[in-house]
């Protein structure tokens, strides 16, 4: 086991930070509670897992466990946000400003994990998220392996590796509720997952993967405060709402009103999340469906 503790130059709220890292409340890979956070992964030097928590003096804790242990202590410090830094940001808005007051301790991760942000990035393209969070949990209970140290003692998994996924059939996608067009698209970006380590930025050049999946993995992998995902279903009515008071928007509209935001863009996309700004419905949601049986 290896441990650090440190002080980040901002305040940092574990939760709020590492929300978009996790994959829903059912994700075997990371646990947030009041205990502090928990998470499974792969890093250059090998699996490993880690435990952080913020003390009353505002410093943070990180325990990590396996051949990954020492990068993961090493870089804890970018998973929580503590170079993120947003003293260019002027809320223009003001709900953008109130927003902004309330959840000080909303930084921005940056996991280094291009290829393990990127599948479930994959999964989500054109489904509802509850279904893909359902699916991506399924996999990792299949094809991934318990953690080590103390989170694998209480079930968390390490995320497959990139080799795994390559090779995984379609069929077990299936089972997961997972079609062949995604399934397929993250065999490929997963045979090139060396390229993506190395170069992410040209992952829009893989078959399959757009604007809207690189800025999903940019905003977790990469630490892009900017990062907007351009095509998403909710999200150019959530700005419009939020920021003109418009009920429906698109993207071109969404980019308009976030420009005064350019380089904090995404900033202000998570700090709406976080306040549970929405834009109002006007019908039934989408029905689940349930891929595996058909």
């Amino acid at each position: 086991m290896r441990s650090r503790t440190f002080r980040p130059r901002f305040p940092v709220n574990l939760r709020l930070t590492l929300g978009p890292v996790r994959r829903g409340g059912g994700d075997p890979t990371m646990r947030l509670g009041p205990d502090g956070a928990w998470r499974a992964t792969r890093t250059p030097d090998g699996p490993g897992s880690q435990h952080m928590a913020v003390g009353a003096d505002g410093s943070v804790t990180v325990r990590a466990w396996g051949p990954g242990a020492d990068w993961l202590v090493a870089h804890a410090p970018a998973l929580v946000g503590a170079d993120d830094d947003d003293a260019g940001f002027v809320p223009r808005h003001a709900l953008v400003a109130d927003l902004h007051r309330r959840f000080p301790g909303l930084r921005t991760p940056c996991t280094g994990a291009v290829v393990e942000a990127l599948v479930p990035s994959v999964l989500e393209q054109k489904v509802i998220g509850l279904e893909a969070r359902r699916s991506y949990a399924s996999l990792v209970r299949r094809l991934g392996e318990r953690a080590p140290g103390p989170p694998g003692d209480a079930g968390l998994l390490v995320p497959p590796a990139p080799e795994v996924w390559a090779r995984t059939p379609s069929w077990v996608f299936h089972r997961c509720g997972v079609e062949r067009k995604r399934a397929d698209t993250v065999r490929v970006a997963c045979s090139a997952a060396r390229a993506l380590e190395r170069a992410p930025e040209n992952m829009t050049a893989l078959p399959g993967i757009g604007p809207w999946t690189a800025a999903e993995v940019a905003g977790v992998a990469r630490g892009d405060p900017d990062a907007v995902s351009v095509g998403d279903f909710h999200l150019p009515n959530q700005v419009a709402w939020a920021l003109a008071g418009e009920p429906r928007g698109d993207d071109a509209r969404m980019l308009e009103l976030l420009e005064p935001y350019r380089g904090h863009r995404g900033r202000v996309v998570r700090l709406l999340a976080a306040g549970g700004i929405g834009a109002p419905r006007y019908g039934p949601r989408l029905p689940l469906q349930n891929i595996a049986r058909l």
